[in-house]
């Protein structure tokens, strides 16, 4: 639960006013206040559910978030997090539970999960990390909007490793999630990485031609809507918008640009690495990886 204080002034002392986020329906409630004045290094003085209720005691100190030791790896995500967002941090920056065959590891705060690959350099490792990092902090983020929600409104992950080759690791990200608003929505991520430096490795970096209008062409040729359903007018008539992952049967791309309403006709499409050989740059480090030099 995130509580937030709303600061005010009284004389010579400041009055944090606590406020609890209870959901789109209930708004805002006020669980108490701080009356507090400067003492020493730092704040001191006195907390209240109510304005006639008993006062206990408090003195609030600074926390130098700057120096709290990393409990990960000091990856570019993380750091991040702890200069722009510290609450934040402090929540994610706790041991993570790590799966008895060491695939996976779990965030304990949002309970979710996300793939490891035992014996991975610190590059990979560090990119699995922050793709971690991030969902949990969109996860912690959603569940402060949605405040005493229903049971089963949140934010929900499941990241595969979907192909694993000598020198590419790639993975795809499904999320659904209600943080309040008109209805719950979801987004799928495609992820390809350098085994070696875990880099983010885009499509175009292994097939040259590999245009935005040539994925679209690529993707209604391979996808199989129903002939009498509406999607296909919707497919021809999308913007060339794709998230990519490998796969073992080829390369899946999913639709991105699809306004809600028609979302569910933006299934994924997999196009067999040999429909796109006449893309792919032999000057690539990844050339290899899908075709016999």
């Amino acid at each position: 639960m995130d509580i937030a204080l709303t600061p005010f002034r009284s004389g010579d002392a400041l009055i944090l006013q606590e406020e609890v986020w209870q959901g789109p329906v209930d708004g805002l409630k006020v669980t108490g206040c701080f009356t507090l004045r400067p003492a020493g290094t730092g704040l001191g003085g006195e907390w209240r559910r109510a304005a006639t209720g008993p006062a206990l005691p408090v003195r609030l100190t600074a926390l130098n978030v700057a120096a709290q030791p990393l409990r990960h790896p000091a990856s570019p995500g993380l750091l991040k997090l702890r200069a722009e967002d510290p609450l934040t941090f402090l929540k994610l920056n706790r041991p993570w539970v790590t799966a008895a065959d060491g695939r996976s590891v779990r965030e304990p705060l949002s309970g979710l999960n996300y793939p490891q690959v035992p014996g991975a350099g610190a590059g990979l490792r560090a990119a699995l990390q922050d793709r971690l990092l991030e969902n949990a902090a969109n996860a912690l983020d959603c569940r402060a909007r949605l405040g005493e929600a229903p049971e089963g409104d949140g934010y929900e992950l499941n990241a595969q490793v979907t192909l694993s080759a000598r020198r590419l690791l790639s993975l795809r990200e499904d999320v659904w999630y209600y943080c309040s608003g008109a209805h719950p929505d979801n987004f799928t991520l495609g992820l390809i990485f350098d085994r070696a430096t875990g880099q983010a490795v885009a499509p175009g970096a292994i097939w040259k031609g590999l245009t935005p209008a040539r994925q679209k062409a690529l993707y209604l040729a391979a996808v199989t809507p129903d002939p009498e359903s509406e999607c296909r007018e919707v497919l021809r008539g999308m913007e060339p918008d794709f998230t990519a992952n490998l796969s073992t049967r080829g390369l899946e791309l999913t639709p991105t640009s699809l306004p809600h309403v028609v979302a569910a006709c933006g299934d994924t499409a997999t196009v067999p690495y040999s429909r796109l050989r006449d893309d792919a740059d032999p000057a690539s480090p990844y050339f290899g990886e899908f075709y016999p030099r």
